[in-house]
């Protein structure tokens, strides 16, 4: 559920912001309104925060479990962080200048040992003596004049000295694109340079290593200061109003229901002016959610995907948890990766249990991910991509036979058929998939349904089941089987096909007159005509996100297909002892593979489907944000 909140004015004399402030921050259960702090030691706390990450992130990839951490204050973690800042800094200068003597050692390999003051105080003594390398075809032209040394010689070019003099001024400056740029200092010395440089990294690098120790308390030094920010944002974001000789501060935030009466015994204590009101649509309410240990395991998914709804949404973390984990099941589809998933997961919540250790939820929702895995694998009896032939007798019996590969072969002929039409096994899987789609989409109806009950508004919801149950009969007929699903077919003197036409027909028109309904049916049906288009695209859209699941069918197959192809690769090596170590090596690669795609698939696909087409029948956006109240810093 979705914890109710109260809106809250709390207004104060401009005296006593700071006091207050840290009232509330003890007090802790009041979210702040977001506020627009100012100040030069707002800018100071920013910045000690910048440089404190920055020192962090460097010492990061430093850190491992042999670090023995030390505890070191708030003065001390600072001035390691301008340390380790400075000799990163140093690294840098020391990397580029590093690369450029590469870069210029590399270009003047080919001339072996080079120095320019040689050359010059050989051009002190009269003898001037230049560099070039040409192709050899201008060489030829120099003629004989030119007093030149070959220094090597390639089909292509030439290396060589020039003398040069006074007279050939011209000549030797027609030559200047040919001309070696002598380098500041000696090859010899560069390389020296680089060695020294290649040792200050290394001693640079130990220095910052040696910081690693330091990692913890440097991460709680940024939690205390992240807590100063806030605190100074909130103080000098405060509107200030000046009523005759006296500064009057206020600021709007949001408090749980049940914690109304504390706030209110504070403010007495404190003699603060206090307004506490219900929350209204344009409010920003902050969202806490609260459920039960079974449904907050679906908590650490959503706190990946950052998804959060809107105070006035709804709480679906129930129904998120139970259809992800049949969706997860399908999109693997194996139940021996799902053994391998309740295995892993297995010993690591042992290895918590033996250390005394509290259990990470996303450990129990990876192994209930893991046991869904197993139960689709069971009654499709799919495991490690081998045919059902290759599996024991019981394992088969486990299996449903109306969606199992045990009966991938056979033709299942629904009793309205006589025997004439039949549905394979993989039509089977597809009309899952849609049923599925049916349910969760009701559910979506329903609950908004559920909401409007006290209003007209429901007829259109109403409208909206009817469209769905209508829809999905078309969608068997159109998408799984024509001559199963006739649209005259009739089972029990039902006109199954015709009744379910009629429905889309009356959800329309339902839902029509009544999905806008805000007291007056005649507006209720001019903003359904203003939004014609997109209320008559709303029919087709009912049928694509229902089509839409058979996204699970298909990759749970293409992950089936890539399993049984690692096994036909590997399968004739295993006779040979030589081979098989490649055949096991392939074998783990291939399926590790196959599993890692599956989980690109769970978050394309399977969360997708939770929201997107769930979340867009409940007209949710997932807008909203965490309730974070004001409070003390909380130590690891």
């Amino acid at each position: 559920m979705i914890v109710p909140m109260k809106k809250v004015s709390l207004i104060i004399t401009g005296d006593k912001k700071s006091d207050t402030l840290r009232k509330l921050r003890k007090l802790g259960i009041l979210h702040v309104e977001a506020a627009e702090g100012s100040g030069r030691r707002l800018e100071m706390l920013k910045e000690k925060a910048a440089l404190l990450e920055s020192a962090l992130f460097s010492i990061s990839d430093k850190k491992n479990k042999k670090t023995q951490q030390e505890s070191i204050d708030s003065e001390k973690a600072f001035s390691a962080a301008r340390e380790i800042i400075d000799l990163e800094e140093e690294k840098k200068l020391c990397t580029a200048r590093k690369i450029t003597l590469a870069a210029e050692l590399d270009r003047l390999s080919v001339w072996g040992e080079i120095d320019p003051s040689e050359l010059e105080i050989l051009a002190e003594k009269g003898i001037d003596l230049v560099l070039y390398e040409m192709p050899v075809s201008e060489y030829a032209k120099l003629g004989e004049n030119a007093k030149t040394l070959p220094l090597q010689k390639t089909k292509a070019s030439v290396r060589f000295l020039l003398v040069k003099s006074e007279t050939e001024e011209e000549a030797v400056n027609s030559l200047k694109a040919y001309r070696l740029e002598m380098p500041e200092k000696s090859t010899a010395e560069m390389k020296l340079e680089a060695e020294k440089l290649e040792g200050r990294l290394r001693e640079i690098d130990e220095k910052i290593s040696s910081f690693a120790a330091f990692a913890e308390s440097i991460k709680k030094v940024i939690g205390v200061c992240g807590k100063e920010i806030e605190f100074e944002i909130y103080e000098t974001g405060m509107v200030n109003e000046n009523l005759s000789d006296i500064t009057v501060s206020y600021f709007t935030g949001y408090v749980e229901e049940e914690n109304v009466d504390r706030l209110k015994k504070t403010a007495k204590e404190y003699s603060w002016g206090l307004l506490i009101e219900d929350p209204t649509p344009e409010d920003n309410v902050p969202t806490k959610l609260k459920n039960n240990k079974f449904v907050s395991l679906i908590y650490p998914l959503t706190d990946f995907l950052g998804t959060v709804p809107g105070y006035f949404e709804y709480d679906i973390s129930g129904w998120f948890l139970g259809f992800i984990l049949i969706f997860f099941g399908i999109i693997f589809g194996d139940g021996g990766y799902g053994l391998l998933i309740t295995a892993v997961t297995g010993a690591l919540i042992a290895k918590n249990l033996a250390s005394k250790k509290k259990i990470p939820p996303a450990f129990l929702l990876i192994g209930l991910f893991g046991l869904s895995t197993i139960l689709w694998g069971t009654v499709t009896c799919t495991w490690f991509g081998l045919s059902p032939e290759q599996l024991p007798l019981w394992l088969q019996k486990m299996s449903i036979p109306v969606i199992s590969n045990v009966y991938a072969d056979k033709i299942w002929y629904p009793f309205w058929t006589n025997g004439e039409y039949g549905l394979t096994t993989a039509q089977n899987l597809q009309i899952f998939c849609f049923s599925l789609a049916l349910i969760q989409l009701t559910v979506a109806h329903i609950k908004v349904a559920s909401r409007n009950r006290k209003s007209i508004k429901i007829l259109g919801d109403i409208g909206s089941i009817m469209q769905l149950l209508g829809i999905f009969y078309v969608v068997l007929s159109f998408v799984v089987n024509a001559q199963v699903f006739p649209f005259g077919l009739v089972i029990g003197g039902v006109p199954v096909g015709t009744v379910a036409l009629v429905m889309v027909i009356a959800g329309f028109v339902m839902s029509f007159v009544f999905s806008n309904y805000e007291g007056n049916i005649l507006k209720s049906v001019l903003e359904s005509l203003k939004n014609i288009v997109s209320v008559l695209l709303g029919v087709v859209n009912v049928f694509s996100d229902i089509v839409s699941y058979i996204r699970l069918w298909a990759v749970g197959l293409a992950g089936a297909a890539i399993s049984a192809t690692v096994n036909e690769l590997a399968s004739p090596l295993l006779g040979n002892f030589l081979f098989m170590i490649i055949a096991i090596v392939l074998l783990v690669f291939g399926h590790g593979l196959n599993m890692i795609l599956n989980v690109l698939s769970v978050i394309v696909h399977g969360i997708r489907l939770n929201t997107l087409e769930f979340s867009s029948h409940l007209d949710m956006s997932w807008s909203g944000h965490k309730f974070s109240p004001f409070e003390e810093q909380i130590e690891n």
